[in-house]
């Protein structure tokens, strides 16, 4: 799924070379924020990157049923892209460039605004009508960060290295984690490891 915006990031993972089994991955901020950034996504959205057809449990068959429902059934004027096509929360940096099909939410107000204080609406759909005005909801807002937070503080953690286990349970790399996952995996000699530099993309 790579495109002309999308990024690659690079993960760095340790292999037990004897079971071929990945016992964690050391990651940096970038993949991190990445993660948790999931969190912040509506579920329609999740099973969309995801794929449905590629979903355990139910979420994909669910998703399936609102998108293939016939219209007779949905409630008039409907737009079933607020479902299916969510948008993530204002805010919510998406500065990886791997989640290039998700849209991020925009805040329009009324063309006519600044002539008048009647016009204090806003909307996410820019073919939206004005109540005072029955103009266009076409003028862009701007998001405004919260105080204190600055350009150089975008995602969520601090730039360290950091360990993400196959249940994406993410720890700081220090010492004594990378030992307890060691132990945690019954490995007994260092000689039995190997690292393996793996780039992530949207497809992984």
């Amino acid at each position: 799924m790579e495109t002309p915006n999308s990024k690659t990031l690079t993960v760095k993972l340790l292999v037990d070379k004897r079971s071929q089994k990945v016992l964690f991955a050391e990651a940096g901020k970038d993949f991190v924020d990445f993660l948790f950034a999931l969190l912040s996504f509506p579920v329609g959205t999740l099973v969309r990157l995801l794929s449905k057809n590629g979903m355990v449990g139910s979420l994909g068959k669910l998703y399936e049923s609102f998108e293939n429902l016939n219209d007779m059934y949905m409630q008039p004027k409907l737009n079933r892209e607020i479902l299916l096509k969510p948008k993530e929360p204002a805010g919510v940096p998406n500065n990886l460039g791997l989640l290039t099909n998700v849209e991020s939410r925009t805040i329009y107000h009324c063309s006519r605004r600044g002539y008048s204080d009647n016009h204090q609406y806003v909307s996410d759909d820019p073919k939206a009508t004005c109540p005072s005005c029955q103009c266009k909801m076409s003028a862009k807002a701007s998001y405004v960060s919260p105080p204190g937070v600055t350009k150089t503080e975008e995602g969520f953690v601090k730039g360290v290295a950091y360990i993400v286990t196959d249940d994406l349970e993410v720890k700081p790399n220090v010492t004594i984690a990378s030992i307890l996952q060691l132990e945690r995996f019954n490995v007994k000699c260092i000689c039995d490891l190997e690292e393996k530099v793996v780039n992530v993309g949207m497809d992984e």
